[in-house]
């Protein structure tokens, strides 16, 4: 590895899948405002995930729809003037 390029902070944290609501304690470097009281009793900086292993459909074999954020209507909304269909453009052209 190279020398000087990966941090030094490493630090216990506690990860939580907030589809599902799990949550286990590992380590990173990552910055984070929240923290959490872990089962030990001690308070870990508190990283918030949208998936993981305990929610992705290769995981557990069960297809869960999880929209945290409203991305769905936001790309419905972007790309709704592409779908007109062309039965409809053929109507209006005869009228």
């Amino acid at each position: 590895m190279k020398k000087g390029i990966h941090p030094e902070t490493y630090r216990k944290v506690v990860f939580k899948d907030i589809s599902v609501e799990e949550s286990w304690l590992g380590r990173s470097a990552a910055n984070t405002k929240d923290t959490v009281v872990w089962e030990d009793g001690t308070e870990y900086p508190l990283i918030k995930v949208e998936i993981s292993n305990a929610s992705h459909p290769f995981f557990t074999g069960k297809m869960k729809f999880v929209d945290t954020a409203g991305r769905i209507d936001k790309f419905k909304k972007k790309f709704a003037k592409f779908s007109k269909k062309p039965e409809d453009s053929e109507q209006e052209t005869e009228a």
